[in-house]
């Protein structure tokens, strides 16, 4: 017995070790595929929080970012940002008594009737949040408050924000007044496409020159203290390039900021905190997105989508293609992969008169770019051969068509008459062959008969002469 379960337990052991090695050795052909990972980010204490790449629009970090909020004062984004495109840096701006009366907290105490210019005014509101400069602004691009808040809200629509209503140009506390990080991403990401608004927001210091209504320089120093230290230098951050500071009670703190390094732009929007955990999370947000993020040019990168004059391209072929991808467009992913783990579509939702479509990238769930596929408006080039005479190109080119067409009609017209003649000599023969069928017949017959009998009275003559 004994025996028995020994022997029972060595074939058990043979048996597993048998299938280990099987599962082993299949294991070692399977093919293994690298997961798409996303790098974890950080734990912020702000509870809305967004990061996003500038030059993309990608989003690598997000916290509850569609949640609205009070913006306070990196409303005034929105504000320099309308002003900019519709008036000039030399208009001159005056205050009127509501721009003075209607306003409170920040400011840099001007007086009614004080004339400044725009681009005076613009960097008293972004970097010392001056409220009555907002307002001042407003009512000089806008004609009225209730006009510019009008262009406030539409320009949001056109960015394609839709969490976000504003009320006035300054952020000061107003219950129709608010926004989100996402959407307050997409405004600041317009603004920093304006050069004046980066020359502006990435300013630590300005002096306005006196005015009608203030015989001294006035001094302004931003805010920002990730891009100046303005009250303490421990949260000045290496790559910083401009922000907006907001905080009201009912806000908590907000913060935009603007960083950059190693090729990435980033924005990171901040809302409903308390301070000083706006610059802690803006700090640790953008180390954790500038350490796992790289950016790369899709035009220098792509291969699976190429023109087909750059394909078929010869050694005399020098054309360039009709349709190129967008030289500056790009896609942004984690250091950890490459630009082929990207999964890539073409859609044509925003064709234009200048795109024909645009290539989409995704990678782990989520959007890291895209890029139009543009028109070159490449024109084809006209060969001269060296046999040509004085006469004009277009009355050359008209008599070498007109030759052509001839010629074309000539050969054409020849070639169905003598195919016509030919099927009907053949119709001819075959009919003829049918009719005379049975005759010719007979008379093959008739032939093959006569020849016969011939030959057999040949053979009977020559016995008979032999007879005799």
């Amino acid at each position: 017995m004994r025996y028995k379960i020994d022997r029972n337990h060595k074939i058990t052991s043979f048996l597993c070790l048998l299938l280990g090695m099987i599962l082993l050795t299949g294991s070692m052909c399977i093919p293994v595929y690298a997961a798409e990972y996303w790098p974890e980010g950080p734990e912020v204490v702000s509870p809305n929080v967004i990061v996003m790449e500038a030059s993309t629009g990608t989003v690598l970090y997000d916290c509850d970012s569609l949640e609205a909020h009070y913006p306070a004062s990196i409303t005034k984004i929105m504000t320099t940002l309308i002003a900019l495109e519709n008036s000039d840096l030399n208009d001159i701006v005056t205050f009127s008594d509501a721009a003075i009366d209607n306003t409170e907290g920040s400011g840099i105490a001007r007086d009614y009737g004080e004339q400044m210019t725009m681009e005076q005014c613009l960097y008293a509101v972004m970097l010392a949040s001056a409220n009555e400069c907002a307002y001042a602004v407003a009512e000089h691009v806008g004609g009225t408050i209730e006009n510019f808040v009008a262009m406030m809200n539409e320009k949001a629509k056109e960015l394609g924000c839709q969490n976000t209503h504003f009320a006035n140009p300054h952020g000061l506390h107003d219950e129709n007044h608010y926004t989100c990080c996402y959407d307050m991403a997409l405004i600041a990401r317009a603004a920093y496409q304006n050069e004046t608004f980066r020359i502006i927001v990435g300013t630590a210091r300005y002096t306005i020159p006196p005015t009608n209504k203030h015989a001294e320089q006035t001094d302004l120093q931003n805010h920002n203290e990730m891009l100046y230290p303005f009250q303490t230098n421990k949260y000045v951050y290496d790559g910083c390039t401009g922000g907006k500071t907001g905080y009201t009670n009912a806000a908590n703190s907000t913060l935009v900021t603007y960083a950059e390094r190693d090729g990435m732009t980033l924005i990171c929007v901040v809302m409903n905190t308390q301070s000083p955990n706006q610059w802690l999370d803006s700090r640790n947000l953008f180390d954790y997105c500038f350490d796992n993020f790289q950016l790369f040019n899709i035009a220098e990168n792509e291969t699976n989508y190429t023109s087909a004059e750059q394909k078929n391209a010869g050694t005399l072929n020098t054309n360039e293609p009709f349709v190129d991808i967008d030289k500056d467009a790009g896609i942004v992913l984690p250091k950890t992969a490459e630009f082929s783990d990207a999964t890539s579509k073409i859609v044509y939702d925003d064709v234009t008169n200048d795109t024909v479509g645009t290539i989409e990238y995704t990678y782990a769930g989520h959007e890291v770019g895209k890029a139009d596929i543009v028109k070159t408006n490449v024109q084809v080039p006209e060969y001269k051969f060296s046999n040509q005479t004085d006469v004009s190109e277009e009355a050359q080119t008209e008599e070498t068509e007109h030759v052509s067409k001839i010629q074309i009609r000539m050969s054409t017209i020849i070639t169905v008459v003598v195919v016509v003649l030919v099927l009907l000599v053949l119709g001819i023969i075959i009919k003829k062959v049918a009719d005379n069928f049975y005759i010719i017949k007979h008379n093959f017959e008739v032939r093959k008969e006569h020849k016969r009998l011939f030959k057999r009275e040949k053979k009977r003559n020559k016995r008979r002469r032999r007879r005799r």
